[in-house]
């Protein structure tokens, strides 16, 4: 008889990693605090049958990366004239996770012919792009964006006085940083457990900081534009509520020398609101609401617009509209 044992070759036909995911990739990957979990499989037979054998699950927590840039919005230099000025920036989260920045507007760039005094720094609340005075909400001290999702961007206002004894044609910049709140720094800089959730902050290629450059010249013709509104009640008073009537005014300046062409009047008809029909007008003088008729037209879903065309420097322009609360 035989004895001896029966031998049988064991074969691994497969071995399986697992990775499990979940978040989607932001512009710094994936985002901070997503677990990274793997697990190996293996696979065989033996004298039984085919077996199955997991491993251990091996997890790995991603950490956060500080990245920002920021930009000018304003296509190049601004022109204007001895007074208020404004600047528009971009601020982007370029992390993978939430981060506010501290802001600082340098106006004393090497090279200026003038240096503006910085007056205030603003958020763009409304999101129109328009600095809207008594709207777009001031930051105090440290100037600080609120907390910025993983790609999330914000337009930033830097409001300035030109100085009176500034002549044609000369050019000033004003210098915009962004820092992140949680730490700036080299590459790789680590600051551990600051990070959301509790993981680690890790300084990235931006440094964590980050500057652009607006430019302002003298001379230039350009066009300020200002708005304003005024609440009438049902009851005689200046109470907004429900069937209270808001007039906005929008004032329109042409600063500088020469002229420039086809200048456009917009604005939405703001939410919760409804266009009082036929109440459009320009320098006082009323506008029908069709489009075509003349330089106006108006409608709750398409707004206010008044083609004004070509405009000379020290011309200046009204244009009102009437909504009621809803």
């Amino acid at each position: 008889m035989n004895t001896k044992p029966l031998l049988r070759p064991l074969f691994a036909t497969t071995v399986l990693a697992t990775f499990t995911f979940s978040a989607p990739v932001m512009a710094e990957g994936v985002v901070a605090g997503t677990l990274i979990e793997n697990t190996a499989t293996a696979t065989y037979e033996d004298g039984e049958g085919e077996k199955t054998v997991d491993s251990n699950t091996v997890t790995v927590t991603v950490d956060e990366l500080l990245d920002v840039t920021v930009t000018s919005l304003d296509g190049g230099p601004v022109g204007t004239a001895p007074g208020q000025a404004v600047l528009s920036y971009e601020v982007t989260n370029q992390g993978n996770g939430p981060e506010a920045f501290t802001l600082i507007a340098d106006p004393a760039v090497a090279g200026n012919d003038f240096d503006t005094v910085v007056e205030l720094i603003a958020i763009d609340t409304n999101g129109n792009g328009v600095y809207d005075d008594g709207v777009d909400e001031i930051l105090t001290g440290p100037e600080t964006t609120p907390e910025l999702a993983a790609d999330e961007a914000v337009t930033v206002f830097v409001v300035v006085t030109v100085p009176g004894d500034a002549n044609d044609t000369e050019v000033s910049q004003v210098e915009l940083r962004a820092d992140a709140v949680t730490g700036t720094g080299a590459p790789g800089d680590t600051f551990a457990g600051a990070g959301v959730g509790g993981v680690d902050a890790i300084v990235g290629t931006t440094g964590a900081s980050a500057i652009a450059n607006g430019s302002l010249v003298i001379g230039l013709i350009t066009v300020d534009l200002t708005k304003a509104v005024s609440v009438v009640d049902p009851f005689g008073g200046t109470g907004a509520v429900p069937g209270s009537v808001a007039t906005f005014t929008i004032s329109a300046e042409v600063v500088g020398d020469g002229s420039l062409d086809a200048l456009v009047i917009t604005d939405a008809i703001p939410a919760d609101t409804t266009y009082v029909a036929g109440s459009l007008a320009l320098d006082g003088n009323p506008l029908t609401d069709a489009d075509g008729d003349d330089a106006g037209s108006a409608s709750d879903a398409a707004g206010i617009s008044v083609d004004i065309g070509t405009v000379n420097g020290g011309d200046t322009y009204e244009v009102t509209f009437d909504v009621t609360i809803d």
